[in-house]
């Protein structure tokens, strides 16, 4: 008897709906073709065996074990596989309170119960029925004949019905169409395991050329457990556990047969695992109605089934062989009340919570707050972004600094812990600054304390002057750059305390300096004083310092007629405009404040007169 090594791989797989699942030493992929056509691959890690317990290594337990472990594996696939077609099904009352009151995933329990179902509707079709079939015959033969058959025949009667019940089921779930589809995708799963096996490049082409048949499939481990079963029964005739009842006698012989199960199991997988690995007629005999059944589970592909498993090979393959390359999932629907219930949990303790949810729903999907009513589902990569920024939002991080931006004046501004985040009340120095170009011919501005540069931008946008901005912070004008870069807007960055290094004069110089007074700053909301720039926002111990020093100084760098322009605090009105009327060199006249929308003062100009 000649023997032939095959190439065997490690990599095994099971067809799901629309895809195949492949499993490797140390990793899974699940690859499925969704409604758009495209491939979606869900791949995860887990210990390879060498590293797993003991126990899972010992063989005939390895195989109960693996046995039990697959199933489970096999059903949540198919679980997870229908989502990228259904979309996550939306939790009932009742899971909602197993979730809250008892900490218990429903749907992880119903997978559960389902395996076991599974594995009862299993033993009742190819153990229970069986065995009662037997005891039915046993009796009418002793009845009718009076004739005492051995044990063994009717345990050889009963090894044949069960193996009849076996190919009927599959011969009747192969005439459900889904399940033909499912048994398609069987084959191009067996047709890239074996391309792989026979050395060949993992294409189309080649792999289309094996055959459906793998010796390695499920339904000949099935099989083989039938075989099996019908040897192992055949010896309980031997053993002395019989009683003078008859129907005693019937349910004996099942629960002996149930508790061997996990025996017959494990023998049948070490039989599997062992004529695997070879290729020579003895074996051919032995695996011949194993691998005749896979004529009906396993169907021919079409070429866009097999690139799907040529997919899920690749990825198992890829994972297996680096442990740095990162996992995948499946982009499926998250439905409506899911998204929003799960936002607002995150959001709760946020004050604008409701409004902030829906600035990060029109931010990732990039719509409309109008248009947020009309999503009945978002997918779930959109859904984990949404779920990210929700989380640093309730940590009290600024909403723009997690957008990465904000919009000012119609302009998008990148803003950092590095710099004061632009507000509204600031837009209202812009539209001054702009009044005061166009009315008074204004050429050079200078902006003091620029921050994300978001004033000086604004006035070089709309308006033909030349701008300088100044921050004594090397952080804070990198951003202001990297603003200049993004918006194609030509401004002249120094960094400078005030105007240590500002070389000129100017038209119009114009501030919003940091005037929070240094005992207050603690006291800001935690959105201010954890993520934003102290050194922006202490303006001293009444707030006042920058615009002293602003207006001791400014004398030498603004012109005749030139003006000075400040935002200030809603309550520092008096104060800077009693600081403007102390200045003698230069004096400033028509000090004016303007308010903003809730009539709070905002903004103080002076014209400045230069004493020559």
């Amino acid at each position: 008897m000649s023997e032939k090594k095959k190439c065997n791989s490690c990599i095994g797989g099971q067809a799901v709906l629309e895809g195949v699942m492949m499993r490797g030493e140390r990793s899974m992929a699940t690859a499925v073709r969704d409604e758009k056509g495209n491939i979606q691959v869900e791949s995860s890690r887990f210990l390879p065996l060498k590293e797993k317990s003991k126990i899972r290594r010992v063989p005939f337990v390895r195989g109960v074990l693996n046995f039990g472990t697959s199933m489970a594996t096999g059903v949540s696939t198919l679980l997870r596989a229908s989502e990228v077609f259904e979309g996550e099904i939306e939790p009932s009352k009742f899971e909602k309170w197993c979730s809250d009151k008892l900490h218990f995933n429903f749907m992880t329990g119903l997978m559960y119960f389902s395996v076991f179902m599974g594995l009862c509707l299993s033993i009742g079709l190819f153990f229970v029925l069986p065995n009662f079939a037997v005891a039915g015959i046993e009796m009418l033969v002793v009845k009718f004949s009076g004739v005492v058959i051995p044990g063994v025949v009717y345990t050889l009667i009963e090894g044949v019905i069960r193996i009849v019940i076996f190919i009927m089921y599959i011969l009747l779930t192969s005439v459900m169409k889904d399940i033909r589809r499912v048994y398609m995708y069987h084959g191009a799963e067996h047709k890239t395991i074996s391309a792989f096996e026979h050395g060949l490049e993992l294409n189309v082409e080649n792999v289309q050329k094996q055959s459906t048949i793998h010796d390695r499939c499920g339904t000949t481990f099935m099989f083989l457990v039938m075989v099996v079963s019908v040897l192992f029964f055949s010896f309980m005739n031997l053993l002395p556990i019989h009683t003078d009842s008859k129907t005693a006698n019937m349910f004996i012989d099942l629960a002996v047969k149930l508790a061997l199960l996990p025996v017959v199991a494990g023998v049948s997988y070490e039989i599997l695992k062992f004529l695997a690995k070879f290729d020579n007629k003895f074996v051919s005999v032995i695996k011949a109605p194993g691998l005749l059944l896979q004529k009906i589970t396993t169907s021919q592909p079409t070429d866009d089934m097999v690139e799907v498993a040529i997919a899920a090979f690749t990825a198992v393959q890829t994972l297996d062989a680096d442990v740095t390359i990162p996992t995948t999932k499946f982009v499926t629907k998250v439905m409506k009340n899911k998204f929003n219930s799960e936002l607002d949990g995150i959001l709760a303790n946020i004050g604008e919570g409701n409004c902030d949810k829906e600035w990060i729903i029109c931010q990732v999907l990039g719509i409309k707050r109008s248009e947020i009513a009309d999503k009945s589902y978002i997918w779930s990569n959109e859904f984990d972004e949404m779920l990210v920024m929700a989380k640093r939002r309730a940590s009290g991080e600024p909403l723009q600094q997690v957008f990465g931006f904000a919009d000012f004046y119609g302009m998008n501004i990148k803003v950092t812990r590095d710099v004061l985040t632009p507000r509204p009340e600031t837009e209202y120095l812009v539209e001054a600054c702009g009044e005061l170009i166009k009315d008074n011919d204004l050429k050079t501005v200078l902006d003091m304390a620029t921050g994300s540069g978001c004033i000086a931008l604004v006035i070089k946008r709309d308006n033909l002057v030349d701008v300088t901005a100044v921050d004594i912070s090397p952080k804070a004008l990198a951003v202001a750059k990297n603003n200049s870069l993004i918006n194609d807007l030509d401004v002249k960055f120094v960094e400078s305390d005030l105007f240590s290094n500002v070389e000129g004069k100017f038209d119009l110089i114009v501030s919003n300096p940091p005037y929070i007074a240094s005992s207050v700053v603690s006291e800001l909301a935690v959105e201010v004083k954890e993520y934003e720039p102290t050194l922006a926002l202490d303006g001293g111990e009444d707030g006042l310092d920058f615009y002293r020093r602003i207006i001791d100084n400014v004398g030498e760098y603004i012109h005749d007629g030139g003006y000075l322009a400040f935002e200030i605090g809603y309550d520092q009105k008096e104060a800077v405009i009693a600081l403007l009327n102390a200045c003698v060199a230069p004096s400033f006249i028509d000090i004016t404040a303007k308010c903003d929308l809730e009539g709070n003062d905002r903004i103080i100009i002076a014209k400045a007169v230069c004493n020559v």
